[in-house]
């Protein structure tokens, strides 16, 4: 699942290319939305809410969209051949000049503009979010803290206690607290980590690459993240990668053991 950079990056990008322009087409390829027609609305922005994007038209209407695991949103200059096959297209916004599609989008769905709040209401902080205050860390620090005995990788992925954290940032947050992602909630500093989270995606923002060892050259870009061939980052020592979480939130999760100190899970029985 993409990171809360890389949707707010989507959205800044769609926000440019469509912003103060009147769509020429608008179009849904989506069962509920399918007779939808935006040809004519006005597009006044887009913006993003941690995973969330949405995009508000004349009318009081705003589309919401999540890219989950495999979405993404193309955008091209008006009749150039589309970046994907057209049935992996779910939505498709076209200008006088540019065209934006979304391809295999999920969660579609119109709303009046109004009731946006509605679709992330339950999400905790926007690590990303322009306003963010004090308060914003202190209660980030406090939905990290409401179950100390829960995995610290599996609460930092949890959008209602901070919206924006995916796989990468688990692990890598993990690692700059020197700490298993499998360590005990209440072993760490909660708001520490709220801070590490909320530079590192402010850091990687506004760019495609995402580094968090300030290294942006390619091999160079994490401390544990997909770093099994390579090792550690700092000490150069053998990776263990584990599964965690459960179900459709299970994620393979990298850390170093002799730099991240705590539990780590069983490999499992040997494959046969």
């Amino acid at each position: 699942m993409p990171e809360g950079d890389t949707v707010f990056l989507a959205g800044k990008l769609l926000d440019r290319a469509l912003a103060g322009k009147t769509l020429v087409r608008g179009e849904f390829r989506h069962p509920e939305l399918a007779t939808v027609d935006l040809a004519g609305r006005e597009v006044h922005g887009v913006g993003t809410v941690g995973k969330h994007l949405f995009t508000r038209f004349s009318g009081d209407l705003t589309l919401h969209s999540h890219l989950r695991m495999d979405g993404e949103w193309k955008i091209q200059p008006a009749g150039a051949k589309w970046a994907m096959p057209a049935h992996h297209a779910r939505v498709v916004l076209m200008t006088d000049d540019v065209q934006a599609i979304g391809f295999r989008l999920h969660d579609l769905k119109l709303v009046p503009t109004a009731e946006e709040h509605s679709l992330v209401a339950h999400l905790g902080p926007d690590l990303l979010d322009p306003q963010w205050t004090d308060e914003h860390a202190a209660l980030a620090a406090a939905n990290l803290a409401a179950k100390p005995d829960r995995e610290l990788g599996d609460a930092l992925l949890d959008q209602r206690v901070m919206a924006g954290v995916g796989n990468l940032y688990k692990c890598e947050i993990s690692f700059l607290l020197r700490v298993s992602p499998w360590t005990p909630v209440s072993e760490v500093d909660p708001a520490r980590a709220v801070a590490l989270a909320r530079k590192l995606l402010v850091a990687n923002a506004w760019r495609h690459e995402q580094a968090t060892t300030g290294d942006l050259r390619r091999g160079r870009r994490t401390w544990v993240y997909e770093r099994t061939r390579q090792g550690c980052f700092r000490c150069g020592g053998p990776l263990l990668v584990r599964q965690q979480g459960d179900g459709p939130y299970q994620r393979p999760t990298w850390c170093c053991p002799r730099c991240q100190p705590g539990p780590v899970p069983d490999d499992g029985p040997p494959r046969k």
